[in-house]
């Protein structure tokens, strides 16, 4: 039996709180119920087995460069330009369109603090839901 050795995925933030409301509209995470604004870390937890949380852990300087590392969202509902356009209106920004004519690729986004995420089209655009 395999057991997904992944806790947490852990992103520093100036702002743990208000981060993790972003990527709790995301994800449909909801933010731990022993966390509050103020925290130096905030937990969302995907209350699902083997499913890693998002973790938030306040920092004192700002994302300087590139992150090496970032979530690529499927869309479990709607579609990938719906998506794309639900977070831009909660506050992330459009990095890199990558969208093709086509209906295939992704966008690349910003979340608040900077933090790069990528929208990929939905299973039912991919035509397997």
């Amino acid at each position: 039996m395999f057991v997904n050795p992944v806790r947490h995925i852990t992103f520093d933030a100036l702002d743990p709180y208000k981060t993790a409301e972003f990527w709790s509209a995301v994800t449909g995470f909801p933010i731990h119920p022993d966390d509050q604004e103020g925290d130096e870390e905030i937990l969302l937890d995907p209350a699902q087995p083997g499913v890693p949380g998002l973790l938030f852990i306040r920092v004192p300087d700002a994302k300087s460069v590139k992150n090496r590392v970032h979530l690529d969202i499927q869309p479990p509902t709607g579609t990938r330009d719906e998506t794309v356009e639900r977070l831009i209106g909660l506050g992330a920004k459009l990095v890199d369109d990558r969208r093709r004519e086509d209906g295939s690729g992704w966008a690349v986004l910003a979340d608040p603090e900077g933090n790069e995420l990528c929208i990929e089209r939905s299973a039912a655009e991919r035509g397997q839901g």
